[in-house]
C-alpha cells in the first residue's frame, strides 16, 4: 500500500485555509498509527473494537428544513439502505462504560457508498469534541468528532437515540436522530434512522473506510486525514497468517469450555468462505486436512447435520483406531462444532469457524480436550500440541480449498 491515500479529483482534501499546524498533526497521526500497532499484537484482527452487532435498516433524511448544511446529501430529502456496526471501543465487559461506536455504510439511492463513524462524545461545546465512556446507548449522544467540509464549511454529524427495543438492541428495533451541526453552532435535526439486527446476528465483516467513502457532496480536511490514515491503515492489515487467539485476548465467542479458553489458531485464506465450507461439507475429504486422520471409513447421509457422524480412523497403519466424530452443532457456511472420538486416547470439542471476507476468508480452529487421559495433561502442555497440529490442519485445508478439492 502506499504511503498517501489517492483520493478521487472531486474529493481532494482542502490543503489550503483551515489546514492547523500540518507538522503536529502529522505527529501525532503517526503516534496514533504506533498505537494501533502495538494494540494489534494483541488484538491482530481489530485492535479496536473487537467485538459488536451487525445491523441494517434505513436512514430517512428530511432534506433541507432549518436550513442548510453545505452538504449535499444531507440537504437533499430522501431515504438510504443502510449496513452498521455497533460496538464498544475498548472491549470492556459490559458492566463498565465504554466508548461506544455505530459505524454506518450507507448507500445513497443515486448510487456509490458512504462510511459515516459515530462515537459516543458529549453534545454541547466543548464535549462534542470529546470521547466519553457509557454504559449504555440510551443515555449516549453520538458525532463524528471530526468535520466533514462542505461548501459551506465544517460540518459535525450526530445521533441521538430516540427509542430503544425491549431488552438489548438484538431484540427489535433501534431509532435514532440525525443531526448536523457547525462545530460551534446549535444542532438542526435533518433525519430518522432505523435499525434491526441482521438475518444473522453475528458480528459483520465488513470493514469501514470514512476517508475513502465519503457522503456526496462531503470532503475531509487533510488535517483529519493526517490524524486517521495511518491508524485507519494499521488497523485493517490483514492478521499474520497463523494466530494463536487464544494468547491474543479475543478468543472466539464460542470457544470455551467450562471455565477454560479453548486453544484456538486462526489463518487468512486467500479463498472465498464457499470454497471453504465446501471442503469441510464433505466427510470424505476429511483424512486430506484433518491433522491424525489416516483414513474415513464411513459418512452418514446427511452430514454435516447436528447428530450426523463421520466414521474414521487415528494414527498411522497398522497402529490405528476406529472410532468416530459428531456433530454437536452447525451454521451451514459459517461454523461446525463436533465431538471428535479417539478411544482409549478420550473425546475432544472441535470448532471449526468461517468469517467471510469476499475473495478471502478467515478460518479458525478452537479445539480442548474434554474426556479420557487427554484431559489429564496439564492444559499448559497440551494446548501448545494442540496448537501445533491445528496450524497444520489449517495449512492443509487452505491448500484443498484452494485447489478446488470440492469444486
Amino acid at each position: 500500500m502506499t504511503q498517501h491515500v489517492v483520493t478521487h479529483p472531486e474529493r481532494a482534501p482542502n490543503r489550503g485555509q483551515g489546514d492547523p499546524a500540518p507538522g503536529a498533526t502529522e505527529t501525532a497521526g503517526r503516534a496514533f498509527a504506533a498505537v494501533f500497532r502495538a494494540i494489534k499484537v494483541g488484538r491482530p484482527d481489530r485492535p479496536i473494537h473487537p467485538q459488536g452487532l451487525g445491523l441494517q435498516g434505513e436512514l430517512i433524511r428530511t432534506g433541507n428544513v432549518t436550513g442548510s448544511s453545505g452538504l449535499d446529501w444531507l440537504d437533499a430529502a430522501g431515504a438510504d439502505t443502510v449496513e452498521a456496526r455497533f460496538s464498544r471501543s475498548i472491549g470492556l465487559p459490559q458492566g463498565l462504560p465504554d466508548i461506544l461506536g455505530l459505524a454506518l455504510r450507507v448507500t445513497p439511492s443515486n448510487g456509490g457508498i458512504a462510511d459515516v463513524l459515530f462515537a459516543s462524545t458529549g453534545w454541547r461545546l466543548p464535549g462534542r469534541f470529546l470521547l466519553v465512556p457509557k454504559l449504555d446507548v440510551g443515555s449516549a449522544t453520538l458525532t463524528t468528532l471530526m468535520p466533514y467540509r462542505g461548501t459551506k464549511g465544517p460540518v459535525l454529524l450526530g445521533l441521538r437515540t430516540v427509542s430503544l427495543p425491549e431488552g438489548s438492541l438484538a431484540d427489535g428495533e433501534w431509532v435514532l436522530s440525525l443531526h448536523w451541526a457547525k462545530p460551534t453552532g446549535g444542532w438542526h435535526q435533518c433525519g430518522e434512522l432505523r435499525l434491526r439486527t441482521s438475518p444473522s446476528p453475528a458480528d459483520t465483516p465488513l470493514r469501514f473506510n470514512p476517508l475513502e467513502n465519503q457522503p456526496p457532496g462531503a470532503q475531509t480536511y487533510a488535517w483529519t486525514r493526517r490524524l486517521r490514515e495511518r491508524s485507519y491503515r494499521a488497523a485493517q492489515r490483514p492478521a499474520p497468517a497463523a494466530v494463536d487467539r487464544s494468547m491474543a485476548g479475543n478468543p472466539a465467542p464460542a470457544a470455551t469450555t467450562g471455565r477454560k479458553v479453548m486453544s484456538t489458531v486462526s489463518k487468512l485464506f486467500n479463498s472465498p468462505a464457499e470454497d471453504v465450507w465446501k471442503v469441510i461439507a464433505d466427510g470424505w475429504l476429511y483424512s486430506g486436512w484433518v491433522v491424525g486422520a489416516s483414513r474415513i471409513r464411513a459418512v452418514d447421509a446427511h452430514w454435516p447435520e447436528v447428530g450426523s457422524r463421520l466414521h474414521h480412523s487415528v494414527g498411522i497403519w497398522p497402529l490405528v483406531i476406529n472410532d468416530s466424530s459428531r456433530v454437536s452443532a452447525v451454521e451451514p457456511g459459517r461454523s461446525l462444532e463436533l465431538v471428535a472420538r479417539g478411544w482409549p486416547l478420550g473425546e475432544a470439542k472441535v470448532i471449526i469457524t468461517l468469517e467471510d471476507r469476499g475473495m478471502q476468508c478467515l478460518v479458525t480452529i478452537s479445539e480442548d480436550a474434554t474426556r479420557g487421559p487427554g484431559k489429564l495433561v496439564p492444559k499448559m502442555l497440551r494446548s501448545p500440541a494442540i496448537d501445533v497440529r491445528n496450524r497444520e490442519t489449517l495449512h492443509r485445508l487452505e491448500l484443498m480449498a484452494a485447489g478446488g478439492a470440492k469444486r
